[in-house]
């Protein structure tokens, strides 16, 4: 297992509210040592992935469980000969028997599989589908100063606990990216917690928490930490 750090400046794309998930869908698609031609993406969102990969496709399978996501999902393009956005929940069963019935030649999901209510069942469904996989998970080291200041416990998983469930289902290579991503103001960084999604758009904090904990941060940048299993 790997561990690399990369730092990032927020100010340098001001407006850009995902600047961390379009880094860990970079090194998804830069880390292939083929390119598929039938993808599946897990949690697609708006088509992170799906904008990223520009190789031909024959057929692009997105699943996501927010309808609004997937009317802003893309629907076509030039190098991609069929697109499927699928409504599910890939913590449902019946999603993956659904998707057996598909030929893919490799599974995609960057930066979803973090809010699985059962991570090691999602990992039993995603591993039952038998192929090759590059999947991104966040831990819960990510914004790991700013819980330990605000005295909350963490969002997500620990990267022991889902390298462990991992390790049970997947015969893959691990690697752990830690990312700072700096900020010109406190004030700005939590405007980008607000509005990135990596919080899972949950408040933690009343009004006067926050006021305090924005006053207390001892930082000027925001980590994440970020699981890849890929195989």
């Amino acid at each position: 297992m790997k561990v690399q750090n990369e730092f990032s400046k927020y100010a340098e794309d001001y407006g850009n509210y995902n600047i961390i998930q379009e880094k860990v869908v970079k090194k998804l698609v830069d880390d292939l040592e083929r390119q598929p031609r039938t993808v599946l993406d897990l949690g697609c969102g708006k088509g992170a992935l799906f904008n990223a990969i520009d190789w031909p496709v024959s057929h692009f399978v997105g699943v996501d469980f927010a309808p609004r996501m997937l009317e802003l999902h893309p629907k076509e393009a030039n190098h991609v000969d069929v697109v499927e956005c699928i409504y599910g929940d890939f913590n449902d069963v019946a999603l993956f028997e659904q998707l057996s019935y598909h030929n893919f030649e490799r599974i995609f999901s960057a930066s979803a599989l973090q809010w699985a209510d059962d991570l090691e069942g999602v990992f039993g469904n995603v591993a039952s589908l038998n192929r090759p996989l590059s999947l991104a998970i966040f831990s819960g080291s990510t914004f790991k100063t700013l819980f330990k200041v605000a005295g909350v416990e963490p969002l997500l998983r620990s990267s022991e606990e889902v390298i462990a469930m991992a390790k049970r289902y997947f015969c893959a290579e691990i690697e752990i990216v830690q990312y700072r991503l700096e900020f010109g103001s406190v004030r700005e960084m939590f405007r980008y917690i607000k509005k990135s999604g990596v919080s899972g758009h949950r408040n933690l904090l009343g009004y006067k928490e926050m006021k305090r904990l924005m006053q207390n941060y001892p930082l000027d940048y925001l980590e994440f930490e970020v699981i890849f299993i890929q195989n």
